[in-house]
């Protein structure tokens, strides 16, 4: 399960990040509005995690553009305010839960458990089971892609990789696009490890034989692409 928590408050986000994956989910974290938008709008988690007030957009406004999208991402805020007129505005702007700040590790645990239960009786689902272009396809959630009728299995990371780009065919994605989907905010890689990580996902799914799908923008970024 894909969760993204976005805070702007280091000393939170960064130990809550690291319980959920001690948990066992897959955490990106942002830690301001504009970038927490970015990825709530195309990175398909299965929940989102969103503090209240934050610099540029508001966790509101997120919940709002995510619905106004028609995702179905369960979401919950958290956040200090604690008015009754509060609740109501976040509940109406199209939120799932509410947890006011200060608050128990083991209360928001059992929460993330109970919205991420909800998930198979959901209409609408927040991504597709497989992402596709052309020979190509991805299932995200066992990490596994298809290329040729072969399957390939793929890390964590590759997986990530992968499904950012595929959410953005014969775009241009810069390298710090890319870094930020994938690795979120809170552990920025260099440039190198984007360009290792990018050489081990070609080989994998650029077999000889196969056109490439992959291509290097010189100088700026990265493009999926025939």
């Amino acid at each position: 399960m894909r969760i993204l928590l976005v805070d702007d408050e280091a000393e939170l986000a960064e130990p809550l990040s690291r319980l959920l994956r001690r948990e066992g989910y897959r955490v990106d974290v942002a830690l301001e509005g504009a970038s927490g938008s970015h990825l709530a709008q195309t990175g398909g988690y299965d929940l989102l995690i969103l503090d209240w007030m934050l610099p540029g957009v508001s966790g509101l406004e997120i919940c709002r553009q995510v619905r106004s999208q028609g995702q179905a991402t369960p979401v919950l805020f958290l956040t200090a305010k604690d008015t009754i007129d509060d609740r109501v505005q976040g509940l109406d702007a199209g939120a799932d839960d509410y947890l006011v700040k200060p608050f128990e590790l083991r209360e928001l645990l059992a929460r993330v458990r109970a919205l991420l239960r909800r998930l198979p009786t959901l209409e609408t689902s927040s991504r597709p089971p497989l992402l596709q272009f052309g020979d190509l396809s991805l299932d995200e959630a066992n990490q596994l892609a298809y290329r040729q009728n072969q399957c390939i299995e793929l890390s964590e990371k590759e997986t990530r990789l992968l499904a950012y780009l595929l959410r953005h065919p014969n775009q241009m994605l810069t390298r710090e696009q890319i870094h930020q989907a994938v690795w979120g905010e809170a552990e920025l890689p260099s440039s190198n490890v984007l360009a290792a990580q990018m050489r081990l996902l070609r080989r994998k799914i650029e077999p000889k034989g196969t056109l490439p799908l992959i291509h290097t923008v010189y100088g700026k970024g990265y493009r999926l692409g025939e």
